[in-house]
């Protein structure tokens, strides 16, 4: 029995909660993974698993196992990045999660740059706007901006993106521009992945933060559509400076209420476990701090060269 991968594809179980999407993840069959398991149990001469149809979960010895386990396979995976960062080289696999914008403006250059310096290091990137869950999909890392909902990762802030709300100057001549947040009231706002009939949006002047209430005309999950929405004149809206700046150049988009500042969008890392940030992730979330840096509107928190 191969001992490092038995504890490997026992730490998949219990992080999916299922054999079969440990299987998945790792390229066998769930008759494998299941006789892996077997496998150990016979070497603890302990039952590490209940199966259930709802999934696996550990029994009491399971679950010291896994702690050691996650502890071996991180210090192994450690191990490995230190002898090959001697050669200057890295490889393995990383799953890396990104949402839409930072992915394909950002996120993704930077990465597939950072693939051909490295080019023994396999980046497997999923570009997707919905909030995932690192260690139950088995992602190395998630970049994701604003809210991250729940998960078992840990989550670091890295920088900040302006935020502006803009909208198409035939809507504003249609309506009738605002001269003070109180007239938002009268406007529709199109909302991107949050289900509310009211979006508030905290603006501030002269250090008075003011929550303004504009009734919501329109959701969307995908970026793309929320900018084609607002500007065929569905609505107004707030995102990223960076990603409307080229619309506002040319005068296809308007700044709404310029006078007034509203809040900035954070941008996190989100990974499994701190112990995962190894010489792998650490040289990606560098990669992607250089890459933030580099831009406009955006202002980075960190450079990670410290390890925290």
């Amino acid at each position: 029995m191969d001992r490092m991968n038995a504890l490997e594809t026992f730490v998949a179980a219990v992080d999916t909660g299922s054999l079969n999407k440990a299987g998945r993840a790792a390229g066998v069959t769930q008759s494998a993974v299941s006789q892996q398991i077997k496998a150990l149990e016979s070497l603890f001469d302990q039952e590490l698993l209940r199966r259930s149809p709802q999934g696996v979960r550990t029994t009491d010895s399971g679950q010291i196992v896994y702690q050691h386990a996650q502890k071996i396979l991180n210090n192994y995976k450690s191990l490995l990045d230190e002898i090959d960062a001697l050669s200057g080289s890295l490889h393995g696999t990383m799953r890396i999660s990104v949402s839409n914008f930072l992915g394909r403006m950002i996120v993704g250059p930077a990465l597939v740059d950072l693939n051909h310096s490295y080019p023994e290091l396999d980046l497997v990137i999923k570009i997707e706007d919905r909030r995932v869950d690192v260690v139950r999909e088995n992602y190395d890392l998630a970049v994701r901006t604003g809210v991250l909902g729940d998960t078992d990762g840990i989550s670091r802030k890295i920088a900040t993106l302006d935020t502006i709300l803009f909208a198409a100057p035939g809507y504003l001549d249609q309506q009738g521009a605002p001269t003070c947040p109180d007239d938002l009231a009268r406007f529709k706002f199109i909302h991107i992945n949050e289900h509310t009939n009211v979006a508030r949006i905290p603006l501030e002047k002269d250090g008075t933060t003011t929550e303004v209430a504009i009734p919501v005309g329109l959701i969307t999950d995908s970026p793309e559509l929320l900018k084609q929405a607002v500007l065929r004149g569905a609505g107004l809206t707030r995102a990223p400076r960076l990603m409307v700046e080229d619309q506002l150049q040319d005068g296809t988009l308007v700044q709404v209420l310029p006078e007034y500042r509203v809040t900035s969008k954070d941008i996190h890392l989100v990974y499994p476990r701190r112990s995962a940030m190894n010489t792998r992730l650490r040289l990606v979330a560098q990669t992607l701090c250089k890459a933030l840096a580099a831009y406009p509107f955006v202002t980075v928190l960190t450079d990670f060269s410290d390890p925290g």
